[in-house]
C-alpha cells in the first residue's frame, strides 16, 4: 500500500506544469548569473557541512546559470528560478548534513524549491521563505527539519505543490495555509503534527491530493472535504482523529484512494459509500466502526482493495453477486465481530490476490479457492480451522506468505508440500507435528525467508543446514525438539531471528553461532544446553534480545555489549552463570562498566 502511495505522489507532482525539471533544457538560453543569487546560494552551501550527493561540489565558477551548477535553473535574464535535488530515500549513505539557509529568501524570481530526500538538513523552516511569492511548487520531503511550520507559507499564493513529508515538524497546521487557493497537492505527512485540521483549509477548492497521514492530529474529519470535487488522494490515516464519517465526503465521485486507518473514528459506514464510483483503494482500519458492511459497498466497480479490519464490524456480510466488486484483488476483514464460519464464495470464487480473514471465527476444514494460481498472500489465523493441510496449496504457484497460526490444524510436516516461491510460512499455536527436516532440507527454496512453527508438537533433532538459504527468521519454540543445535546453524547468514526455546535441545551452544552477524534476536531458553556461551557471540554487532534462561550453562558471560549489560534475568535459572550482570565470577574482580 505505501508503494501505492509513492507512486500517486510521483504522478501527481510529475503531472503539474513545472514540477522537478530536474533534467530538463530551458526553451532559452539562460542569462548570466545573478550576483545576488550566486551569493544567495552559496550562503545556502555554507550552510551544508557535510554532502555525500557531490551535488554541491558542483557549484563552483562565477557563473551559476551555465548549466554546471547541478540543481540550478535560470531565465533568460539570469535570475535563478529553479533549485531541485533529491536524494534516494532508501540509500542511507546519500545525505546532506547542515540546515537550510535563510539566504534561500533572496531568490525573488524562484518558481521551483525542491530539497528533498537529503535525511539530516535539520533546523526549521526559514520565515524568509514567505518571501519567495512567485515560488509554485515547495518541496521538502524526507530531511529532519524541526520546529513549527511557517504561517508565512500562506504568503506564497501561487504555490500549487506543498510537501514538507517525512520531517520533525511540530505544532498545529498553520490556518494561514488556507489561503493557498491555487495549491493542488498538500502532503504533511509523517511528521509530529497535533491539533485538529483547520477550518480555513475548506478554501483549497482546486485540491486532488490531502495528505496529513502519520501525524497527532486530533477532532473531527471536517465536512468541508466533501467540497473538494476534484479530489482524487486523502491519506488521513495513523492520527487521533475521532467521531463519525461526515456524510458529505461521500459525494467525491472523483475519489481514488481514501485512508483513514488506524484513528479512533466511530459509527457505520453510511451506505452513500456506493457512490464512490471511482474509489480504487478504501482503507477503514483499526478504528471503532460497529454495524454490517453496508451492501452498496458492491457498487465500487473500480475498487480493487478493501481493508477494513480491526473494528467493531458484525454480521452478516453483504451479500455481494458475482458482478459485484469487479475489480476487488485484495480483501482484509481481520479481527471484527464477524462470526463467518466458512469464507464466503463471492470470496473463494474471485480471482484474488490478498485474502485476510484472521480472527473471524470461522471453522471446518481450509477453504478451497476456485483460483487458486492468483494468490500472493493469505492470512486465515486465529479461527478454528481443523483437518489436515495436505492439498491446500494446490496450484497456488503464485503464492508468497500464509498464515494459518492459532488454529486447530493437525498434520504432519511431511504432508505440507509448499510452493516454490513462498516466502513466509507462519503455522504457530496449532498441533502440527512430525520432523523439522521436512521442511529444512537440501530442497528448501532459497526464496523462504521466514519459517514459525513454534507452539505445536514438532519432535526430533534440528536439522543440518545447507548453503544458499536466506532465511532471516526461524522460531521453532515451545515443541518437542531434541538433539544439539547444529555448527551448520552459520549457514544461515541471513537470520536475524531465531527462537529455539522451551524444547528439549541438549549440548553446547556452537561457536559457529557467533557468525550470524545480522542476528538480533536470541532466545535459547528453558532448554537442557550445558557448557559455556561462547565468547564468539561477542562478534554479532546489533543483538538487541537474548535469553539463555534455564538451561544448564555454566562459567563466565562474555564480558561484552550488549551481553553484559543484559538484565540478569536472561541468564537466571543456569548452573554457574557469572560475570556482569550476574555476580562476579569466582576470583575474578568484578570491573566497572564504562
Amino acid at each position: 500500500m505505501q508503494i501505492l502511495v509513492w507512486v500517486f505522489d510521483v504522478l501527481f507532482i510529475s503531472s503539474l506544469v513545472g514540477v522537478f525539471p530536474l533534467s530538463l533544457a530551458e526553451t532559452t538560453s539562460p542569462g548570466v548569473c545573478s550576483e545576488a543569487d550566486r551569493a544567495a546560494l552559496l550562503a545556502f552551501k555554507a550552510k551544508i557541512v557535510k554532502d555525500t550527493t557531490g551535488i554541491l561540489s558542483s557549484w563552483i565558477g562565477r557563473d551559476c546559470c551555465e548549466g554546471d551548477w547541478e540543481g540550478v535553473q535560470c531565465n533568460p535574464a539570469g535570475r535563478v528560478t529553479t533549485l531541485a535535488f533529491q536524494g534516494p530515500v532508501k540509500d542511507s549513505s546519500m545525505y546532506m548534513k547542515g540546515t537550510l539557509s535563510s539566504s534561500l529568501g533572496s531568490l525573488p524570481f524562484l518558481q521551483v524549491l525542491v530539497i528533498s530526500g537529503m535525511k539530516l538538513i535539520t533546523g526549521p523552516i526559514p520565515d524568509s521563505f514567505s518571501k519567495l511569492t512567485r515560488l509554485t511548487q515547495l518541496v521538502l520531503e524526507d530531511n529532519s527539519l524541526q520546529g513549527n511550520i511557517p504561517s508565512g507559507l500562506g504568503l506564497l499564493s501561487h504555490l500549487q505543490t506543498l510537501s514538507l513529508a517525512g520531517n520533525h515538524l511540530k505544532g498545529p497546521v498553520p490556518p494561514s495555509l488556507g489561503n493557498l487557493r491555487n495549491l493542488g497537492m498538500i502532503n504533511l505527512g509523517r511528521n509530529s503534527l497535533s491539533g485538529p485540521i483547520p477550518a480555513s483549509l475548506k478554501n483549497l477548492h482546486l485540491l486532488q491530493s490531502f495528505d496529513l497521514s502519520f501525524n497527532s492530529l486530533s477532532g473531527f474529519i471536517p465536512e468541508f472535504l466533501g467540497q473538494f470535487r476534484n479530489i482524487t488522494f486523502i491519506d488521513l490515516s495513523n492520527n487521533q482523529l475521532s467521531a463519525h464519517l461526515p456524510i458529505s465526503m461521500f459525494n467525491l465521485v472523483s475519489l481514488s484512494y481514501l485512508s483513514l486507518s488506524h484513528n479512533l473514528l466511530t459509527g457505520t459506514i453510511p451506505e452513500q459509500v456506493g457512490n464512490l464510483k471511482s474509489l480504487t483503494s478504501l482503507s477503514l482500519s483499526s478504528n471503532k466502526f460497529i454495524g454490517h458492511i453496508p451492501a452498496s459497498i458492491s457498487r465500487l466497480q473500480n475498487l480493487w482493495s478493501l481493508n477494513l479490519s480491526r473494528n467493531g464490524f458484525s454480521d452478516p456480510l453483504p451479500d455481494v453477486s458475482n458482478r459485484g466488486i469487479p475489480s476487488l484483488l485484495s480483501i482484509d476483514l481481520s479481527f471484527n465481530n464477524l462470526s463467518l464460519g466458512t469464507v464466503p464464495k463471492w470470496i473463494t470464487d474471485r480471482q484474488l490476490s490478498d485474502v485476510n480473514l484472521a480472527g473471524c471465527k470461522m471453522r471446518g476444514s481450509l477453504p478451497r479457492f476456485t483460483r487458486p494460481d492468483s494468490l500472493s498472500s493469505i492470512d486465515l489465523s486465529n479461527n478454528f480451522l481443523t483437518g489436515s493441510i495436505s492439498t491446500f496449496f494446490t496450484k497456488m504457484t503464485s503464492l508468497q506468505k500464509v498464515k494459518l497460526s492459532n488454529n486447530l490444524l493437525k498434520f504432519d510436516l511431511s504432508e505440507l508440500k509448499v510452493p516454490d516461491g513462498i516466502s513466509s510460512i507462519d503455522l504457530h499455536s496449532n498441533q502440527v507435528c512430525g520432523s523439522l527436516s521436512s521442511i529444512l532440507n537440501n530442497r528448501t527454496s532459497s526464496f523462504l525467508e521466514v519459517i514459525d512453527v513454534s507452539n505445536n508438537l514438532i519432535s526430533g533433532t534440528i536439522p543440518e543446514f545447507s548453503e544458499g538459504l536466506n532465511l532471516k527468521e526461524l522460531n521453532i519454540g515451545s515443541n518437542k525438539i531434541a538433539g544439539q543445535i547444529p555448527s551448520s546453524i552459520s549457514n544461515l547468514i541471513e537470520l536475524e531471528r531465531l527462537d529455539v526455546s522451551r524444547n528439549l535441545i541438549t549440548g553446547t551452544i556452537p561457536m559457529s553461532l557467533g557468525r550470524l552477524a545480522n542476528l538480533h534476536w536470541l532466545d535459547l531458553s528453558i532448554n537442557r544446553l550445558t557448557g559455556r556461551i561462547p565468547t564468539s557471540l561477542l562478534g554479532i554487532k546489533f543483538m538487541r534480545h537474548a535469553s539463555f534462561r534455564a538451561n544448564r550453562l555454566c562459567g563466565e558471560i562474555p564480558q561484552g555489549r550488549p551481553y553484559d549489560i543484559f538484565p540478569a534475568s536472561a541468564y537466571a535459572h543456569n548452573l554457574c552463570l557469572c560475570g556482569k550482570p550476574m555476580p562476579p565470577c569466582r576470583g575474578k574482580k568484578q570491573e566497572t562498566s564504562q
